[in-house]
């Protein structure tokens, strides 16, 4: 059959998303015009979501190499060493368009894709997490997207078997007409056996295993991931791809399989852009060319044309090159997983990708400059307008906190600040039998074991972190104390912080502002980072998240690994005994700018977030993973969303067992920014030898004071002397508090 394809001009090179220059470099490139599939194969690989074009500048800045990296940004996943001949292997990634658009599969295949992103590299994954924003769930539309998006997360990850054990939710109306879904997983494999994106090998085959192509997500990466939203965005549902989730426990066996033995040279996930980025980006990592015959591509959907089977973004598939008579092992161990195994290319040495459907040629391109050397935009950078009034905030003219009682239980019943055990619970915790700390909590912890089942003594401390209304108000300390944050949560647990994935979530780079805040966010993100020794190893730029012209807030997501040598000794959030001391580490200061408390109680977003003192933060690191590794604390809990009496009553009442707790504050600062200032580098702790913590704490320059102690079935907050602040049922808090995402969900009811 003759291949009747669209004439390719100008006006059709726009309609794909391409500028005017874009194409002319394409002309150039090519020295002639673009066949329709070629049109097809630039307009994704050059899109935002692919080529970074927009932030490969700023991303070159962070810190991405340490005695631990193994493999840093560029591979599908960050690889660090965790000792012993093991790796812990992670990213985090987007999947927000997607989500607004069809929730559940959004969702689902948002948690698909970052799985293939660990086990391509050879590693089994054992626990994910998720950081997801919406709108006010007053709003009838997003009260479905959480329940959608919930849905789709806990269906996917508890039918694949790998364990969701953390993650963050939170909701502004920032986020009204575009939602975040980011979704990160963890996985561990011998150093050894770690596997690369490379097409290596001139004559090796290359083959495509897994599922079927059909039309499913056919511009996912350019024309939804690199654009606004707008009035038409609900059209584009049927670019969302649909996922199998036991297809994928079955794709992660066979891979696993077959990586075990040594017919495998590289190997990628067809994520964004399916076939078109995987061979793309593998031939390009390798220096080597493709050859691909698309006849071969196995096909659940008839009469498909090269364009669509080179854009597809159809799920559970990945494209393998194998040792060159291999080829046979190869398909047999996939076929005993019921998987399609098939030759469907080779790498040439001339360094294009040349591809044939039913005996022509379609493609004829050079790799390079649609990979590698795709395009790097230097945007132009102009700070808000509003900047400068946004930190304006006069504290004076407040009206002083006269019931903190009442406050206290008001933020415990918003949506922001209460529990999140109405998402969690839909979520499997506990498969794979590692979960050490679940949802909950300051950070995850869960338990490493080798490929053969057999225990090591460590764990992985698992964390997801960003303020976004800090980062809506200065990017660069809001991305600083998002990195600070993560480290400080995995510290909480006794490990210590390794490094970082970053999922960075921005509005529309072409406007100057929003660029502004990008690298204003990066220079900061980096700055921690390399205070803290955790270098960012992989990541995600997600742009255009703005809807009618309206950007969501700068929220640079930061995902934090870190190491326990013992799993045998580690801390939680929640007191655990009664009569036990309450020791407060780090200085309370009067800062209410970006806090809970002043957003929800005053209805003001306005002021200079919290000051972080990285160097402090780093000190303060060190000494929670001595303390819990000299066994003087088991309780320890990151102060802060809602401030140091959240805090409190979050130690309360997030444990299986209820604990009060009476605590004396003699702080000489305003009585708000005491009780819900969310200043940085403070952690309650509790435990069992007071004196050792208060040497290690000195020893360590971290201030730290007894500031009460756990007992009863009160939370009583008081000042020196005088009535107190706070005097209240740990029942009544926790009802308040558990009732906060339900009470709203149940208005459709």
């Amino acid at each position: 059959m003759n291949l009747v394809e669209p004439t390719v001009d100008l006006t059709l090179a726009r309609e794909h998303g391409l500028t005017d220059e874009e194409y002319a470099d394409i002309l150039r490139i090519l020295g002639r015009s673009p066949s329709f599939s070629e049109l097809g194969i630039f307009s994704v690989m050059w899109a935002e979501h692919c080529s970074y074009k927009s932030s490969k500048k700023y991303l070159k800045t962070l810190p991405s190499s340490g005695d631990r990296v193994l493999h840093g940004p560029g591979e599908n996943s960050g690889v660090v060493s965790i000792g012993d001949g093991l790796a812990a292997v992670f990213k985090i990634e987007s999947h927000n368009h997607p989500s607004f658009i069809e929730p559940v599969q959004g969702a689902a295949t948002g948690v698909g894709g970052i799985l293939r992103d660990v086990f391509t590299m050879g590693a089994r994954p054992i626990a994910s997490l998720n950081s997801l924003r919406f709108g006010p769930l007053d709003d009838p539309l997003h009260r479905h997207l959480l329940r959608g998006v919930v849905e789709g997360i806990g269906g996917y990850g508890n039918s694949v078997g790998v364990a969701t054990v953390g993650g963050e939710v939170s909701f502004h109306d920032c986020y009204r007409g575009n939602i975040l879904v980011n979704a990160f997983s963890v996985g561990v494999v011998e150093e050894e056996r770690i596997f690369l994106a490379r097409a290596g090998g001139v004559g090796n085959p290359v083959m495509y295993v897994g599922s079927k192509t059909g039309r499913d997500g056919i511009h996912g990466a350019s024309l939804l991931a690199s654009a606004e939203f707008d009035d038409d965005s609900d059209a584009k549902r049927p670019t969302v791809q649909v996922g199998d989730p036991f297809t994928e426990k079955c794709l992660i066996e066979a891979c696993l399989e077959v990586m075990q033995t040594d017919a495998v040279v590289g190997i990628q996930d067809m994520g964004a852009a399916g076939l078109t980025c995987s061979s793309f980006e593998m031939a390009s990592n390798a220096g080597t060319g493709i050859e691909l015959d698309l006849d071969r591509v196995p096909q659940r959907e008839s009469g498909m044309t090269p364009y669509e089977l080179l854009l597809s973004e159809s799920q559970e598939r990945m494209l393998l090159v194998a040792r060159e008579g291999r080829e046979d092992q190869v398909r047999e161990i996939f076929a005993r997983w019921d998987l399609d195994a098939v030759v469907v290319g080779r790498v040439s040495d001339d360094g294009r990708m040349r591809i044939r459907w039913q005996g022509q040629g379609v493609v004829d391109i050079p790799v390079d400059p649609v990979a590698r050397s795709s395009p790097e935009l230097d945007r132009p950078l102009r700070e808000p307008a509003d900047h400068l009034e946004r930190h304006k905030l006069d504290l004076a003219s407040l009206p002083p906190e006269l019931a903190p009682e009442e406050a206290l239980l008001e933020l415990l019943g918003t949506p922001s600040l209460g529990s999140r055990a109405w998402v969690y619970q839909q979520y499997d915790q506990l498969v794979q039998a590692n979960t050490l700390v679940g949802p909950g909590g300051d950070a995850a912890l869960v338990r490493v074991k080798r490929e053969d089942g057999s225990a090591t003594p460590k764990a992985l401390a698992l964390s997801v972190d960003c303020n976004p209304r800090w980062c809506w108000l200065d990017p660069y300390t809001g991305a600083q104390a998002a990195v600070a944050e993560g480290a400080r949560n995995v510290a909480c647990t006794g490990a210590r912080p390794l490094a970082l994935s970053n999922c960075l979530n921005f509005g529309n780079p072409e406007k100057p502002e929003i660029m502004w805040e990008f690298a204003e966010a990066t220079r900061g993100m980096g700055d921690a980072a390399r205070a803290l020794g955790t270098p960012v190893v992989s990541g995600n730029v997600s742009f255009y998240n703005e809807t009618s012209g309206r950007a969501v807030y700068p929220t640079p997501t930061i995902a934090m690994v870190g190491l326990l040598e013992d799993h045998r000794r580690y801390a939680v959030a929640h007191f655990q005994r009664e009569g036990a001391p309450i020791v407060l580490l780090g200085n309370c200061r009067e800062e209410l700018g970006g806090s809970e408390w002043l957003a929800q109680r005053r209805g003001i977003e306005a002021g200079h977030p919290p000051s972080v003192d990285l160097e402090h933060e780093a000190r303060l690191a060190d000494l929670l993973v001595a303390a819990v590794a000299e066994g003087c604390v088991s309780t320890a809990h990151d102060v802060a969303d809602g401030g140091l009496a959240i805090a409190l009553a979050e130690c309360c009442m997030s444990g299986d067992t209820q604990i009060g707790a009476r605590v004396e504050l003699a702080d000489s600062i305003r009585l708000e920014a005491l009780l819900f200032g969310e200043s940085t580098g403070r952690v309650l702790v509790s435990g069992d030898d007071l004196d050792t913590l208060l040497v290690l704490a000195e020893a360590h320059g971290i201030p730290a004071r007894r500031i009460g102690e756990t007992g009863g079935r009160r939370l009583v907050v008081a000042p020196g002397a005088g009535p107190a602040w706070i005097d209240v049922e740990v029942d009544e808090l926790a009802k308040q508090w558990k009732r906060a995402i339900p009470a709203r969900l149940e208005e459709d009811t």
